[in-house]
């Protein structure tokens, strides 16, 4: 049998290996053995083949696989639910001071609370989202 045929069955076997670890080792592992087929294919002698597959092995998992990973398993930044509202501008429907008070919010309806216990935010004013505590909007302006 061929020696690069040897390779390619290392290669397909680690391979398929890789689909029961999710790790990205084997597969990396896999790349190296193709690296030792190709050197085969070339004519190299067993030992150069070996050095070539292990070469290609390290390679691929010192610069490959952290690339991978990080493609792979990338932060979520989205956000959702409340806190996409944080940050996000509402009017005053109704006067808004620390104990309570209206905003209009994304197309909805808000209770709302001021930020600053002091500010008493008239109706029309523009305001700022600076947090959200259950169902109620804590906003806060610069102008009064």
């Amino acid at each position: 049998m061929h020696d690069w045929l040897l390779w390619l069955i290392l290669a397909a076997a680690l391979a398929g290996a890789e689909t029961l670890s999710l790790d990205l080792v084997l597969i990396m592992c896999a790349g190296g053995a193709a690296a030792g087929g190709v050197g085969a294919a070339a004519g190299l002698p067993p030992a150069a083949q070996v050095a070539v597959a292990i070469a290609g092995a390290l390679a691929l998992l010192l610069f490959v696989r952290p690339v991978a990973k990080r493609h792979l398993t990338g932060t979520d930044t989205t956000l959702d639910g409340t806190s996409a509202l944080v940050g996000t501008n509402a009017i005053v429907l109704s006067t808004v001071d620390a104990k309570g008070g209206r905003v209009r919010l994304n197309g909805g309806e808000w209770s709302a609370r001021s930020y600053d216990e002091t500010q008493v935010i008239p109706v029309g004013a523009s305001v700022q989202v600076m947090q959200i505590s259950g169902a109620t909007a804590l906003v806060w302006t610069h102008t009064l």
